[in-house]
């Protein structure tokens, strides 16, 4: 009878990334997920395959690792090694002889791209079969993964969701942002394996780097510094500068899929911009690809604390101007990740969430990356804590000292125990709504008696200064959220708390900021004396005409400073009251023909509309995307006259089932902004 002779195998790519939730990631190769075992059928000529005179062994090959693991009979695959065992054989005669063998990764395996390859031994031969390549990702659906999350919403959210919003603006005014995270999209999968395959640790050292990536602490601190190209041929490159004229303006971008693509066309060249927001929506995509439950995450009045002692020195002048004095700052909002999986290294107590933030900052064992930092250490104040609680505490955490100078004299220090970390959120799963997570970081008034490092501010007595006065009180409040177009209106409230009439001198003054940084000029101030009775309350409003606040170049994160210090003319006692806050943009409207019957593969039309509510005509691009409705992005030019309203329509043929989201940018060419809107469809099956 003829000999044992392979013919073909197949690797049953549908079937097996389906049954391994993989279906739907682009890759040139098979897609798996760990501590799971895959099918694989393989034709054969010749007589029945016999166990007792042929051997079928396979060798998977990870770099300089391999593994070999002969086709046993029967049994169950061990936890914790590669098996493979016949399922069954089909003997009929004169039909093709087929086998199928199930094989099984252990739960600690690493990710990464694997080579499979078959030697059939028989008494007259030895050949071996190159039979392709598999991608094997985390597995969070298995309880032994160290990323297992035990609900099925989480994970639908958390790892198979392609789309989010990122939160921007300020405590009091959310903005919302749209970001289509793209894992699914053409070949962005394998770009993701080459961040891995590009890091120093792999390139220096390939068998460690293998060797680590079946712990996902690991994987993170490597994506962590790859966001980033400070040190290493990482996706992107920071710019704070306001001049973007060489590369992409950060708040252009809208998805993930267009930054990676483009690092991998340009032979890993960084992308230029990113700022915190587009660092951590990449992250996200790339956790999320390599199957790592994760979150985008926004830290209102986020301190970076440079020299360690948990406290931010701010500085005004008598005239109420903040000063560019020191290098501690509070960015208004600071965006990270937070990734799910366990901490053996930390002990009981700290599974769970984990901050990492891509955004350059300060080193962290050398290279340009932070955390994971177990969001239950920052809670218990476990500052000793690897990977860089320290920082990340200090960012929600900090004590606020503003002080009120002149020529280097310290006049009056007030301590703001609330301001930093004053609201933490994320995007609540299965809606596109916000989720106020800050509850997860600290409690209400966290215990600051924990000091890293000495420091000499005197709790709000400066060594010059004075305590802040108690005399008087002063709030600023905004009568309602300002509106790019709107002029701005706000009150300024000062009580008297004493039995005597008061003269007070009034100064107010706003000025441009971006995000992560002090203000730059005033563009408006008012100063005023009045007189205040005994135990009274003056209310004084306040407005900030549109051309007074538009002369000034902005995109979309147009944040101003306003602040107020109030006099008393006789004991010379200064009080501040201050107040960030965001300008948003109008926001565009998307409607759909038949929003509740979108079905896959048949066609159908949105309406994207805008009213102008500007004095003057607007131009500029609209760009319309989504992941898995539109193959590529449509672009247009549009002008829009005064009160005009325009209504532009395209059509899109969903390609895949479930929650997608269309989103509509208009870059204005003459007002210098960004307009936004986003219309989240669900795809149903025909």
């Amino acid at each position: 009878m003829d000999e044992f002779t392979l013919r073909n195998v197949n690797l049953q790519q549908v079937q097996n990334q389906i049954r391994h939730r993989t279906d739907g990631l682009s890759s040139s190769t098979l897609v798996l997920r760990r501590g799971q075992s895959f099918t694989i059928l393989m034709n054969y000529d010749g007589r029945p395959f016999d166990p007792l005179k042929e051997k079928l062994i396979f060798r998977i090959v990870l770099g300089p690792l391999f593994v070999e693991v002969p086709v046993s009979m029967s049994g169950q695959p061990s936890p914790s090694q590669w098996s493979a065992i016949l399922e069954r054989s089909a003997p009929a005669p004169n039909a093709p002889r087929t086998m199928s063998v199930s094989l099984f990764s252990p739960a600690s395996s690493s990710v990464g791209v694997y080579t499979l390859h078959l030697r059939v031994e028989t008494r007259l031969s030895v050949k071996t079969h190159l039979l392709g390549q598999f991608t094997l990702l985390c597995n969070p659906w298995c309880q032994a993964d160290s990323v297992f999350l035990p609900s099925e919403d989480l994970r639908d959210e958390y790892i198979r969701n392609d789309i989010g919003l990122l939160f921007k603006g300020s405590p009091g005014s959310v903005v919302s942002r749209p970001w289509s995270f793209d894992q699914y999209e053409k070949g962005i999968l394998d770009i993701c394996m080459k961040l891995l395959q590009m890091s120093p640790q792999y390139q220096s050292d390939m068998r460690k780097d293998l060797l680590n990536r079946n712990n996902p602490v690991y994987i993170g601190r490597v994506i962590s510094a790859m966001v980033n190209c400070q040190d290493d041929k990482g996706v992107l490159m920071g710019n704070w500068s306001g001049n973007y004229s060489d590369g992409v303006n950060p708040s252009n971008w809208s998805g993930s899929a267009d930054i990676l693509r483009m690092w991998s066309e340009t032979q890993f060249r960084p992308v230029k911009y990113g700022q915190c927001w587009v660092f951590a929506a990449v992250m996200c995509t790339v956790m999320r690809a390599l199957g790592i439950p994760t979150r985008v995450v926004t830290n209102f009045n986020s301190a970076h604390d440079t020299n360690g002692n948990m406290v931010i020195e701010e500085f005004y002048s008598e005239m109420g101007k903040k000063l560019s004095i020191g290098r501690d700052s509070i960015w208004n909002f600071h965006v990270w990740v937070e990734s799910w999986m366990k901490r053996p290294d930390l002990g009981q107590g700290y599974d769970g969430w984990q901050v990492l933030d891509p955004t350059p900052q300060e080193l962290s064992a050398g290279m340009y990356r932070c955390g994971p930092a177990a969001v239950k250490a920052i809670y218990e104040q476990k500052v000793n804590a690897p990977y860089d609680v320290p920082f990340v505490y200090a960012e929600v955490n900090a004590d606020v000292h503003s002080i009120i100078m002149r020529d280097g004299t310290i006049l009056a220090t007030n301590v703001d125990k609330k301001r930093v970390g004053a609201l933490i959120c994320t995007k609540r799963p299965g809606s596109m709504l916000m989720q106020d997570i800050t509850s997860e970081y600290k409690t209400e008034m966290m215990d600051r008696s924990i000091r890293m490092f000495s420091t000499d501010v005197r709790g709000g007595e400066g060594a010059n200064g004075r305590v802040a006065p108690q005399g008087i009180a002063v709030s600023l409040q905004l009568l309602k959220a300002p509106v790019v177009g709107e002029n701005i209106t706000f009150n300024v409230t000062i009580t008297n708390r004493e039995a005597i009439p008061k003269l007070l001198r009034k100064h107010v003054n706003a000025q441009n900021k971006e995000y992560n940084r002090n203000p730059t000029g005033t563009f408006w101030e008012a100063h005023d004396d009045l007189e205040i009775g005994p135990k009274k309350t003056v209310t004084v409003k306040h407005e900030i005409i549109f051309k007074e606040y538009m002369q000034k170049e902005f995109m979309e994160d147009y944040l101003v400073n306003l602040a107020v210090v109030i006099e008393d003319m006789k004991s010379q006692e200064r009080l501040l009251a201050s107040e960030e806050f965001n300008i948003c943009s109008p926001a565009l409207n998307i409607q759909i023909q038949n929003e509740n019957s979108v079905i896959i593969n048949t066609q159908q039309v949105a309406t994207v509309t805008f009213t102008n509510p500007f004095n003057v005509a607007v131009s500029g691009e609209l760009t319309i995307a989504g992941s898995g409705l539109l193959e590529e992005k449509v672009q247009m030019r549009v002008t829009i006259q005064p009160r005009e309203t325009m209504r532009s329509p395209v059509r899109f043929i969903p390609m895949m089932m479930g929650a997608k989201m269309l989103h509509a940018s208009l870059v204005l060419m003459n007002l210098s902004t960004v307009l936004r809107g986003f219309k989240t469809i669900n795809v149903q099956e025909a």
